[in-house]
């Protein structure tokens, strides 16, 4: 049996701790590549890097710093860099948690979206904020290890990742695993306008979280509540209660009924939609 090829990366950079430990606690499940950003790539998204080339760098056995997103980061070591199809890819360990909304901004979860959309069945790993200013690894790369194992036995639906989020807490307080969903939160003062020395203004994009939904099932809650949370998430983000209304609502345009209210025709909102429309 072939010894199992591990694929590694992050969105903090190939310096970060997290990366590390992930690294170090994955050594026990086969060989490790880490191939990620050569610097910080935070709220990258899935992004390609299309107008530069890309450049991978070597940062010794196995390593290699790329000057790009986690996502070109997968692509290349999957298409290019490594000897074969990796059997799992593990992005993390995140400083910070990735849930909620925030899903769709990170780098992090991105490089997982990155290995299932290539058929590798691919995990992202983040640990919340510290209260105590101080991010202790070792705990959420363990809890990696531990999850990675479980996926490489059994596997994972096609085009579904796991999110998962641990509580930074010593190891002894971690409470069990728990399934989730995503929350819901909110930023407030998200964009920071300064003015440079001439007089002209620029902008930081910011802002602290003011709430978040500790509604019981979410990650959040779960996280809150010391517990480890693991949100499956597909790539199909189709919404398929939406589209069935939306069905009916085109048949009556495209034979003249508008479907507003004067025609008396439904909208979506009135058919289980969200009132806002189709989503662009």
């Amino acid at each position: 049996m072939n010894t199992r090829l591990i694929l590694v990366s992050n969105d903090d950079g190939i310096t970060a701790p997290g990366i590390e430990a992930l690294s170090e606690a994955l050594e026990e499940l086969g060989e490790v590549h880490v191939v990620a950003p050569d610097r910080e790539r935070s709220a990258s998204s899935h992004s390609l890097t299309i107008d530069v080339p890309l450049r991978a760098l070597r940062a010794g056995e196995r390593r290699y710093a790329v000057r790009g997103t986690p996502t070109d980061c997968v692509l290349l070591a999957v298409e290019n860099l490594l000897s074969r199809k990796p059997d799992i890819v593990v992005s993390g360990v995140n400083r910070g948690p990735n849930m909620g909304s925030d899903v769709t901004y990170s780098g992090t979860v991105a490089a997982a979206i990155e290995g299932t959309i290539l058929g590798v069945p691919s995990i992202a790993v983040s640990l919340d904020h510290a209260s105590h200013g101080e991010y202790e690894y070792g705990p959420a790369a363990r809890v990696a290890s531990t999850f990675a194992g479980l996926v490489l036995e059994r596997g994972l639906p096609e085009g579904t990742l796991l999110n998962i989020n641990v509580p930074n807490v010593p190891e002894s307080e971690l409470r069990t695993a728990r399934p989730t969903r995503l929350g819901h939160q909110v930023y407030e003062d998200s964009i920071i306008e300064k003015t440079d020395p001439r007089g002209k203004s620029y902008y930081w994009i910011g802002g602290q979280s003011s709430s978040r939904s500790n509604e019981s099932g979410t990650d959040f809650a779960a996280v809150a509540a010391g517990h480890v949370s693991v949100t499956p998430i597909q790539l199909d983000m189709t919404d398929f209660e939406t589209l069935a209304h939306l069905s009916d609502w085109l048949l009556e345009s495209t034979v003249g009924s508008r479907g507003t209210n004067g025609s008396g025709g439904a909208t979506l909102s009135e058919t289980g939609g969200d009132g806002e429309g189709p989503r662009a």
